[in-house]
């Protein structure tokens, strides 16, 4: 593998759950993914699923140079419960000259050692499933996925004080800090939401703001 061909392409390291359902959504959107994981069961089970996908030691920097990971620009480590295999393939991986770097966190701490070790984007699955889930379960709003900065875009049935009005005469924006970024009418596509977009009951809004403001709209009643 060239650079010209790697460049846009990503390695996933550790094959799991996590990792494996990334390596996949990554492949099924068209990009190039080099996967990789110590277990030979795992990596049988993915070979005719992956662009490439090969066993190897990802703690050992050396190894991971000979199977064309510098070649690579973005890398995601879903590692999750072997803390210390998750640090030293962070390390690797910055030492090999890897740019972006994203890796699964089981805890805060262990968030910390691998933003101190060279990941720019630390990601906990099961925390921000647990967060989605209880908004779902909670309020009104039909999904919900937050930001690091306190941003999120949710989807939401319009309140009951919305319908039958213009986003003009709504002012979201003005008034509460919320953007209305489509609007999908049963059976139909979504489309995007204009000045002009009347609100009609049994419309789903797709919704973006600050997570405050997106948690109160979810909350008004319907």
């Amino acid at each position: 593998m060239g650079k010209s061909d790697a460049s846009g392409g990503v390695v996933v390291i550790g094959l799991g759950r996590f990792g494996g359902q990334v390596a996949e959504s990554l492949t099924e959107l068209g990009h190039e993914v080099l996967g990789i994981d110590e277990n030979a069961e795992i990596v049988q089970k993915l070979a005719n699923v992956l662009t490439h996908v090969v066993q190897a030691d990802s703690t050992d920097e050396e190894a991971l140079r000979q199977i064309g990971v510098p070649e690579f620009n973005r890398a995601v480590v879903g590692i999750g419960t072997d803390i210390e295999a998750s640090v030293l393939t962070v390390l690797a991986l910055t030492e090999l000259g890897i740019e972006e770097i994203w890796a699964k966190a089981i805890s805060a701490k262990h968030g910390r050692i691998l933003e101190r070790v060279g990941a720019r984007h630390v990601v906990f699955p099961e925390a921000d499933m647990g967060v989605r889930v209880a908004h779902l379960v909670t309020g009104k709003l039909l999904d919900f996925i937050e930001f690091d900065d306190g941003y999120a875009i949710a989807k939401v049935c319009p309140p009951d004080d919305m319908i039958g009005r213009t986003l003009t005469q709504l002012a979201l924006r003005t008034r509460h800090g919320i953007t209305v970024v489509a609007v999908k009418r049963a059976g139909e596509e979504a489309e995007t939401a204009l000045p002009d977009t009347v609100i009609q009951r049994g419309d789903t809004l797709i919704v973006s703001g600050p997570t405050e403001k997106v948690e109160q709209l979810g909350a008004r009643p319907s």
